[in-house]
């Protein structure tokens, strides 16, 4: 994780953190994907993703009607282990995608600005292990994001 923060800390631009959150996040979990999200007013925005197969990518949704909105609202990490057996995601919108499992872990600074979410095709369950990897890059990844406020979206939901 330390050449990740040196990584991050010498990034130029919104979009080369956004680059080095998302592989990160995916390759350190071995996951099938990974997004990062952004808060805009009481939305999520999908700012980026490394994929196997495209999910939500530059899509807005309603904070309260998302995970990446839970884990922000709740300021805490989620993982599922079956996203089919949880009420608090939108089936709709997860039902033509690969995602079965996931984990979200909030950027907060103090305040949510963001998440990034690690996903699998399978029935997985996060390990502490992978749990705290995300954490910890969702907390170098906060510091990062704030060197560009002009790059993040407006953040009024828990203003």
């Amino acid at each position: 994780m330390s050449e990740t923060m040196e990584r991050l800390a010498g990034a130029a631009t919104l979009e080369e953190v956004q680059r080095i959150v998302r592989t990160t996040a995916r390759s350190s979990l071995a996951a099938h994907g990974a997004t990062l999200v952004l808060l805009d007013g009481d939305l999520c925005y999908y700012a980026d993703e490394d994929s196997m197969s495209p999910l939500w990518k530059g899509q807005r949704f309603p904070a309260v009607n998302c995970i990446s909105g839970w884990a922000m609202l709740n300021r805490q990490t989620v993982a599922i282990r079956d996203i089919r057996f949880d009420a608090r995601i939108p089936q709709e919108a997860y039902r033509p995608t690969f995602v079965r499992s996931l984990v979200m872990a909030p950027i907060l600074r103090p305040e949510p600005i963001g998440a990034i979410g690690c996903y699998w095709a399978i029935p997985h369950t996060a390990t502490l292990a992978e749990t705290m990897a995300l954490e910890t890059l969702a907390l170098e990844a906060g510091a990062a994001l704030e060197r560009f406020p002009e790059g993040l979206p407006a953040r009024g939901f828990f203003s």
